[in-house]
């Protein structure tokens, strides 16, 4: 294989993830409104610890435990922000902004 058949491959994968991810966030998104009805805060460090231990747990590398921990922080933060816009989303609805209203239901 040549350096275009690996780049192919890398591409591929790259794409994969992508679709986790975004399938990750529509979770998240259908979480959030659990996480309001049941007054959980957004962030949960204690939450947050148990996947990253599960995750260094379940990793069998190349990749280091150190590195998958700073890649899933980040997946998890971004996961926050994404909470965080959603719940923003959420009270310019329940104050009655019918443009709101409409830009909710698109971003869904």
């Amino acid at each position: 294989m040549d350096v275009s058949d690996w780049r192919e491959r890398i591409n591929k994968a790259d794409r994969r993830i992508l679709d986790l991810l975004n399938e990750r966030v529509g979770y998240v998104l259908r979480l959030a409104p659990l996480k309001r009805q049941g007054n959980i805060p957004v962030h949960e460090p204690r939450r947050e610890e148990e996947v990253l231990s599960k995750l260094r747990e379940q990793n069998e590398g190349p990749l280091s435990d150190e590195a998958v921990c700073r890649i899933f922080e980040a997946v998890m933060k971004e996961m926050r922000a994404v909470q965080m816009g959603n719940e923003h989303q959420g009270e310019e609805i329940d104050s009655g902004n019918a443009d709101s209203t409409q830009n909710s239901s698109e971003a869904n």
